[in-house]
């Protein structure tokens, strides 16, 4: 889609927090048009779309219909289901993290996207934040990282484990700050809701550096951290206060949190996704390989801890 034609018309499966973040977004972007919502819950996605004075959608193939772009904001165990329809039929589609729950279902989204020339995007939002920091931009490559991801029971995303949950967010940060893959995966895990864990430690290597990353989402407190140590210092992120330490000589940019990518990270992915779709971008920010390669490191972070991905 170029910028000379009409504007594109998005839609958005799943009304719950997530879905209600990105139909804001379209509703607010003068470049799109907001169609409406779909979710099996019709009465929360009347509701959703009566804010947006957008239609809820009775069915999915309704909403294909009269839709250029989707965002799929489903539980994850739905992304795959929803998303490869779109795609067959020819749409745009950005996906909240995860990009699927299996590697099968993710690869075929990313194939199905590449035959019809659309854009696959995915919701690894947290990497705005390190470009507005600069931190993708430092010429040495970190020789230790940790990562703290976690926060009390919601009951959300409960579908899958909290690998899929909350730690693809720091397994994409790391994939992207290393430029390669892992090579070796080791994990402990414990599940108290479900057959899949609520907390978890992995321990991956890439190459000579460590990653240690923990996840949970049956903590007392919320926390959000990372660590990236490197031979001329170290870098600690707090991503709830929006701050960090910075003792390497890296010009980082401490008023990240005041850039507009800083500030609103969903909204800049969003943004960034439309650009692709109208062509005045090469690219949005996480593309379908990207996230099929954090699926893959999540899948077999789950493996080695002995626990399935799925509850």
């Amino acid at each position: 889609m170029t910028k000379q034609e009409r504007r594109p018309r998005a839609g958005v499966i799943g009304a719950g927090a997530f879905g209600r973040h990105h139909a804001r977004k379209y509703a607010e972007d003068a470049r799109v048009i907001f169609m409406g919502v779909w979710d099996p819950d019709l009465e929360r996605a009347q509701m959703l779309a009566d804010t947006h004075g957008a239609e809820a959608f009775a069915s999915l193939d309704a909403m294909l219909a009269q839709t250029d772009v989707i965002t799929i904001a489903s539980p994850p165990s739905f992304h795959a289901g929803n998303a490869l329809p779109a795609l067959q039929a020819g749409k745009h589609v950005l996906i909240e993290k995860p990009l699927a729950t299996d590697l099968a279902a993710g690869a075929e989204l990313v194939r199905v996207a590449a035959e019809k020339q659309r854009v696959l995007a995915c919701g690894h939002q947290e990497r705005l934040v390190f470009e507005a920091m600069g931190l993708f931009e430092t010429p040495e490559k970190p020789v230790l990282i940790e990562s703290v991801r976690e926060g009390p029971w919601t009951g959300r995303s409960a579908d899958v484990s909290v690998t899929l949950d909350l730690m693809v967010h720091d397994l994409d940060l790391a994939l992207k700050l290393m430029g390669a893959r892992a090579d070796r995966v080791e994990a402990t895990a414990r599940a108290e809701h479900g057959k899949a864990a609520d907390e978890i430690e992995a321990r991956i290597g890439f190459g000579a550096t460590q990653a240690v990353f923990r996840s949970s989402r049956i903590a007392d407190d919320r926390r959000r951290t990372m660590r990236a140590v490197y031979p001329s210092g170290e870098v600690k992120i707090d991503f709830l206060a929006r701050t960090f330490e910075n003792t390497t000589s890296f010009p980082l940019n401490a008023a990240f949190a005041e850039t507009r990518i800083g500030a609103d990270p969903l909204g800049a992915n969003v943004a960034a996704f439309v650009d692709a779709v109208l062509g005045v971008a090469p690219r949005p920010v996480v593309t379908g390989e990207e996230a099929l390669a954090v699926l893959e490191l999540a899948l077999a972070v789950d493996a080695a801890s002995g626990l399935p991905s799925h509850s």
